[in-house]
């Protein structure tokens, strides 16, 4: 996402609705206004290469300083023999403790698509007591490197560190925004050529424990600006059931974690996801919650994906490592190319959750405009229209959408928008949330690897 993009990422869709209400005569994104709409329409499929470490012999072939492999039916890395000991100063608490760590540094990727973008994510496990970071550099298409960049410090609970962004990390030619590395100005030719990712592992110094990270990836795109994409056909007629929650009825609830409501659409659709692999919490770990409050688990998940430093929940690889924290799932951020991708997803058993910013006119039946939303996609209709788990919606019998296809296609995959005041924006051109099992089956896995993410 641009850098003008960024502060977006928190869905606050009240405000959102009440400006579209207020600029509904600004122009909507249609080839006439879009001054270079016809070279987006001939332009080339979007590209992206996604990369990631998930087999023994992946994390075998790291760089490994006090980490070690491990081998079973999920492979791994973990603390060996730490490096030694670092004090951490949490910024969130103030609170200065003591950690031993070890580092796992993967091989340098080449990247098939010289990137402006490049986002991380992964899928791990952190006990009490253990947290990780995940860094990224890169080497420049003139051959100069990028700094080390965090692209988050995490934990899957918050009694230890609170999980994190980390603000001013730039070089004046590549700037990270909350969780995505960009190039600054991708009209000078300049891209990221080739990276890699190094993993800090932290625990409680004198004990056993250990974060283990089963799956590290890196998705490079370089997806041309264009006010609308090339549109697909049909392909297929087929709907799964997922569950359905609203994040309208959390409004007001938990101010430390953004008061529910429009900010938790991508932790209410990133529950929807993990239920219906078979994910569940217990009431142990729901007791927190207020039990007059109804659909707990979704609080758990705001909580779970809270990023401290962005002050939201909408951090994209925050939610995917929450949903690698249930047993026997994983999860990726990637960019997709069209919505027979995600017939393709579908076909085999796969919902998505999709990233998108519009007016409330440009996606009929929504009844709101946003700058930025995540939904769950679950399926098609006969006519090829889009069935969508929508959590904006009033309670969660109102969770169920259909949406007109083409307005969909273009909304999720533009990467470039007229806002409310008629001034262009930025759209997310494709992010999409993969949730899927730690062992897919035969048929998954050549539907992943269909879409750009071999498992």
């Amino acid at each position: 996402m641009s850098r003008a993009e960024q502060p977006s990422r928190r869905t606050v869709l009240a405000a959102a609705v009440a400006a579209a209400v207020a600029g509904g005569s600004a122009p909507a994104a249609t080839a006439a206004d879009a001054p270079d709409t016809a070279a987006a329409e001939s332009a080339p499929a979007r590209t992206v290469d996604y990369r990631s470490w998930t087999t023994y012999a992946d994390w075998r072939a790291g760089s490994a300083k006090g980490t070690r492999a491990v081998a079973g039916l999920r492979p791994g890395v973990v603390v060996g023999t730490p490096l030694g000991t670092v004090d951490y100063t949490d910024p969130h608490t103030k609170t200065t403790a003591t950690w031993e760590y070890a580092t796992w540094t993967s091989p340098v990727q080449t990247l098939a698509v010289p990137s402006t973008e490049v986002i991380a994510s992964w899928s791990a496990s952190t006990p009490a007591g253990t947290w990780l970071q995940v860094e990224l550099k890169g080497t420049y298409s003139d051959g100069t490197d990028t700094p080390w960049y965090v692209m988050g410090r995490w934990a899957s609970g918050d009694q230890d560190i609170k999980r994190t962004s980390v603000d001013d990390q730039t070089d004046g030619r590549s700037t990270v925004w909350t969780d995505t590395f960009a190039i600054d100005d991708a009209s000078t030719g300049l891209r990221l050529a080739s990276c890699r990712l190094r993993l800090t592992l932290y625990r409680r110094p004198g004990t056993k424990l250990t974060p283990t990270v089963w799956r590290l990836g890196a998705m490079g795109s370089d997806v041309p600006d264009r006010f609308t994409v090339p549109a697909s056909v049909p392909g297929l007629a087929q709907e799964l059931t997922v569950p359905r929650y609203s994040q309208e009825i959390h409004l007001g609830q938990y101010p430390e974690y953004d008061s529910g409501g429009e900010a938790w659409c991508s932790p209410t659709s990133s529950q929807m996801i993990v239920e219906y692999w078979g994910g569940r919490l217990t009431p142990e770990q729901l007791a927190w919650v207020d039990p007059s409050y109804a659909d707990p688990q979704v609080c758990h998940a705001a909580r779970h994906t809270y990023d401290h430093q962005y002050g939201g929940c909408g951090n994209w690889p925050f939610n995917a490592a929450y949903a690698g924290t249930f047993k026997d799932l994983q999860g990726v951020v990637t960019r997709l190319r069209s919505l027979t991708d995600l017939e393709t997803l579908i076909a085999a058993g796969i919902p998505a959750i999709t990233s998108q910013s519009f007016l409330k006119e440009e996606l009929t039946g929504a009844g709101y405009g946003t700058s930025g939303h995540l939904m769950t996609v679950i399926g098609f209709t006969a006519e090829g229209d889009v069935i969508a788990n929508d959590p904006f919606s009033a309670d969660d019998t109102a969770v169920r959408r259909v949406y007109r296809r083409r307005e969909f296609e273009n909304i999720w995959l533009r990467t470039k928008r007229y806002n409310a005041g008629g001034k262009v924006a930025s759209g997310t051109g494709g992010i999409c949330y993969l949730y899927f099992p730690a062992r897919p089956t035969v048929r998954q896995c050549k539907a992943l690897t269909a879409v750009g993410v071999p498992v």
